[in-house]
């Protein structure tokens, strides 16, 4: 007789993961999801290139400083995303993110002398890249399986990580957190769309251009129309004011009798006699040993 043959229950793990697009536990995105190379390369273009064009304007920068600045401003976004992923920076396992981040740096820097002002081109290049860069490190967290609420702090750190970056570099404020760049902001209203749109069903591809557009148009209507979160000693300011509005509002109608105080009860045996009282005591000399002509008893 042949011995039989041990069969074994196959394990969770080899079983073939759902096609789900909608998961329990907050998910959006199952693991079989992996984001296109050519769209990230795509946002280490465009941040390298702004980078490089930012920091060319700075005077005692070097080709090799410009250079430098321009590489970290394109792949710094990514390297803080693989970071809070917990796998290997995208910029480190494959040569095209260096050699298209070397390359945008340096197109950067000649574009500086093609435009008189490339303020204007700083801007637009800036905004795209955070509405790129928020879109794909949010698509990268929820397909390696992260709720929706830790996905959007991924996509939104991926999202300004370049231009944080780049400021530190060059030892300038960081714009993410002063008043003024609604940098983090526009981002995450891109980032919400996105959420949104995959929750619907939409295709990842729909829903990643929706979310480009939006931090996009969000960043550049903040520079055009001065947007921005209030400062946080403004509030305390404002309610200094509104304060002292009112002080002198009452004032006001003190003084012209709009408003008058009501007087208060005089009590019986007050303070001021007996005030009056100890100060008699005091000129009489009683507790002081002197008799009442001046001289000691």
């Amino acid at each position: 007789m042949r011995p039989r043959e041990r069969v074994t229950p196959p394990r969770p793990y080899d079983q073939e993961p759902s096609h789900c697009t909608a998961c329990e536990n907050g998910r959006v995105l199952d693991q079989t999801f992996t984001v296109p190379l050519a769209p990230d390369l795509a946002a280490v273009a465009v941040g390298s290139l702004q980078g490089g064009l930012f920091a060319a304007g700075f005077k005692r920068l070097d080709l090799l400083g410009v250079a430098i600045v321009g590489i970290a401003t394109g792949i710094g976004g990514g390297f803080l995303r693989d970071i809070l992923l917990g796998v290997t920076p995208a910029a480190f396992s494959n040569n095209a993110y260096l050699l298209t981040a070397t390359i945008s740096a340096l197109v950067g820097m000649l574009l500086l002398r093609l435009f008189e002002r490339v303020d204007w081109l700083v801007t637009s290049l800036d905004a795209l890249s955070i509405g790129l860069y928020g879109a794909i490190g949010t698509t990268k967290a929820l397909s390696m399986g992260l709720p929706v609420v830790p996905a959007l702090f991924v996509g939104t750190v991926s999202a300004v990580g370049g231009g944080f970056v780049r400021d530190l570099l060059l030892n300038i404020p960081i714009a993410v957190m002063h008043v003024g760049s609604f940098y983090a902001m526009a981002a995450m209203g891109g980032i919400l769309v996105l959420l949104v749109a995959l929750a619907l069903g939409l295709p990842v591809l729909a829903a990643a251009i929706a979310c480009v557009v939006v931090s996009t148009v969000l960043r550049l209507f903040a520079v055009r129309f001065g947007w921005s979160l209030p400062e946080q000693r403004a509030l305390s300011r404002l309610r200094l004011r509104r304060r002292r509005q009112v002080e002198a509002a009452i004032d006001e109608a003190l003084h012209t009798g709009a408003i008058t105080l009501p007087d208060l009860p005089a009590d019986e045996g007050g303070r001021d006699d007996t005030s009056g009282d100890d100060g008699r005591d005091l000129g009489n000399g009683n507790s002081g040993g002197t008799g009442r002509d001046g001289r000691p008893d």
